[in-house]
């Protein structure tokens, strides 16, 4: 598990706003309702949780020294 800042790639961030995936399943109409992400994959859900907790965002730090 990472502790501490994260690292940004553009490419990983481009990469998934234009996966097919994702494409998929928004025009599908498959998406949950935010909060439910435990139902859908709760072992992905509780890593997730955790990792938000132990690390933060290079941008969101520029933005609170900026605010």
């Amino acid at each position: 598990m990472k502790f501490g800042m994260r690292k940004p790639s553009l490419k990983k961030r481009i990469a998934a706003r234009t996966s097919l995936k994702r494409q998929l399943v928004h025009r599908a109409g498959l998406k949950m309702p935010r909060g439910w992400g435990w139902l859908r994959n709760p072992k992905k859900y509780a890593y997730n949780k955790v990792y938000q907790q132990t690390t933060f965002d290079m941008f969101s730090l520029i933005k609170k020294l900026f605010k």
